[in-house]
C-alpha cells in the first residue's frame, strides 16, 4: 500500500522512469509469451521452443538492469530521515523499492498478456473487431490452446527477477557501528579492469576457435527466430566477451579520468578527471553494458549483412529494441544519479566563483574522454567478433 501511495505522489519524471520500466517489462513479457505460443503450436520441436525461451534471458537481464537503475534514483529509496522514526529502516526501504519495482513490472506484464491474447484472437469480441490486424498465426500459435496458468507462471519471472535484482543492488552494505571509509577512498581504482579484459579476450578466442568455416551449414549464428543451427561456441564467446566489457566498465571510466589528470593538468582537466574517478563505480557498469550491447548489435548487423537471405525474425526486432532501450536509459539514469550525487559539490564550486560555462565545459570534456576511450574499444571488440564469421 505504501508503494502505491508513493507512486501516486511521485514527481512526473519519476513516474516516467517507472513507466519505462513497465514498458520494458511488457516487451520482455511479450517475448516470453511468444515463446510459449510457439511451444503450443509446435509440440514436436521442443528444442526450438526452448531456445526461443532461453533467448528471452537477454531482454530479461536488460529489464532488470533498468529496474535497478530506476530504483537507485527513486526518491523513496533515499528517505532515510523521518522513515527511521516511522519504523522504516534501510532493510524495509530496500523491500519498499523492490515492491515498487515488482508493481511496475507486473503492470507491464499484464499489458503484454492482454496484447498477446488479443493478437492471437482469444479475446472474443475484441479479436473479431480487430479482424485483419491479427499477426500471422504461426508466430504466436494462434488456434492452439495456451495454458493460462503456464503463461502467468512465465510472466511472473519478469517482476520477480527485477524485484530480486533491486533488493540485491540496494541492500544495506554497512552495519550499525561500522565506520564507512572516507570520501577520498572512493577514488581508488576499481579492480575489475584486468579481469574484464581477460574475459573479453577469452570470449573472442573461443568465438574464433569454434567458428565454422565460412559457407558451412550453421556457419552464421542466427538470432531469435532463426535459432536452428546456432554454433554454441560462437554464442558462448560473444556472451563472455560482452560480460568482460561490462565488468571492465568501471575500470575504463576510471582510466578515462586518469588520462585527463596526466601531465600537468589545468583546473578544467583536473576537475573533469577527478569527477570521472569519483563516479567510476556508479557510471562504469551501465556504460560497460551499453558498450557490450552496442558491440553485439554491430556484430549482429555485420553478420546478417553477409547473409541477406536469412533475415532476422520479427521478434528479434522486438528483443533488440527492448535491450537497446533498456541499456541506453540505464546509462542516462546513472548519469542523472551521478549529477544528483554531485549537487553539493557543484553548489560549492558555484559559490567559489565557477561559472556555468566552466561546468558545462567540464561536462563536455568528460563526455569526450569517455567517447575516446570506450568508442574505439567497442568498435575493436565488434570487429574482432565478426572477423571469423565474415572472412
Amino acid at each position: 500500500m505504501l508503494a502505491l501511495r508513493l507512486a501516486r505522489g511521485a514527481h512526473p519524471l519519476v513516474l516516467l522512469r517507472r513507466l519505462l520500466v513497465a514498458a520494458a517489462a511488457a516487451g520482455t513479457g511479450f517475448l516470453v509469451l511468444a515463446a510459449l505460443g510457439h511451444a503450443a503450436a509446435h509440440p514436436a520441436t521442443t528444442g526450438a521452443s526452448l531456445a526461443r525461451l532461453l533467448w528471452c534471458a537477454v531482454p530479461l537481464a536488460a529489464t532488470a538492469q533498468l529496474a535497478v537503475s530506476v530504483a537507485r534514483t527513486d526518491p523513496a529509496a533515499r528517505l532515510q530521515r523521518g522513515m527511521n522514526a516511522a519504523g522504516l529502516g534501510p532493510v524495509r526501504l530496500t523491500l519498499l523499492a523492490a515492491a515498487s519495482t515488482a508493481l511496475s513490472c507486473a503492470l507491464g506484464a499484464l499489458l503484454s498478456l492482454i496484447a498477446f491474447f488479443a493478437l492471437r484472437g482469444d479475446l472474443g469480441g475484441a479479436a473479431e473487431a480487430a479482424g485483419s490486424r491479427r499477426v500471422e498465426p504461426g508466430l504466436l500459435g494462434a488456434g492452439h490452446p495456451v495454458p493460462l496458468l503456464g503463461a502467468l507462471l512465465l510472466l511472473s519471472l519478469v517482476p520477480l527477477t527485477a524485484a530480486a535484482a533491486t533488493a540485491i543492488a540496494l541492500r544495506p552494505r554497512t552495519e550499525p557501528g561500522v565506520v564507512e571509509p572516507p570520501a577520498p577512498a572512493a577514488r581508488t581504482a576499481p579492480t575489475g579492469l584486468p579481469w574484464g579484459v581477460a574475459l573479453t579476450a577469452a570470449g573472442l578466442a573461443i568465438e574464433s576457435y569454434t567458428s565454422p568455416a565460412p559457407g558451412a551449414h550453421g556457419g552464421l549464428p542466427p538470432l531469435p527466430g532463426r535459432l536452428i543451427g546456432s554454433p554454441p561456441g560462437v554464442l558462448a564467446g560473444w556472451a563472455l566477451a560482452a560480460f568482460g566489457l561490462a565488468l571492465a566498465g568501471p575500470g575504463l571510466v576510471y582510466l578515462s579520468g586518469q588520462l585527463l589528470c596526466t601531465g600537468r593538468p589545468g583546473a578544467l582537466r583536473l576537475l573533469s578527471g577527478r569527477v570521472l574517478q569519483e563516479e567510476a563505480r556508479r557510471l562504469g557498469r551501465p556504460l560497460g553494458v551499453l558498450c557490450a550491447v552496442a558491440s553485439a548489435a554491430y556484430a549482429a548487423v555485420t553478420v546478417y549483412e553477409a547473409a541477406p537471405a536469412r533475415p532476422p525474425g520479427p521478434f528479434t526486432a522486438v528483443g533488440t529494441a527492448v535491450v537497446l532501450a533498456c541499456v541506453t536509459v540505464s546509462a542516462l539514469t546513472a548519469t542523472a544519479e551521478s549529477r544528483a550525487a554531485r549537487a553539493r559539490t557543484t553548489a560549492a564550486l558555484r559559490r567559489l566563483g565557477a561559472t556555468a560555462s566552466v561546468l558545462h565545459r567540464a561536462t563536455a570534456l568528460r563526455t569526450l574522454a569517455l567517447l575516446l576511450v570506450l568508442g574505439p574499444l567497442t568498435w575493436t571488440v565488434a570487429e574482432m567478433a565478426t572477423l571469423p564469421l565474415v572472412q
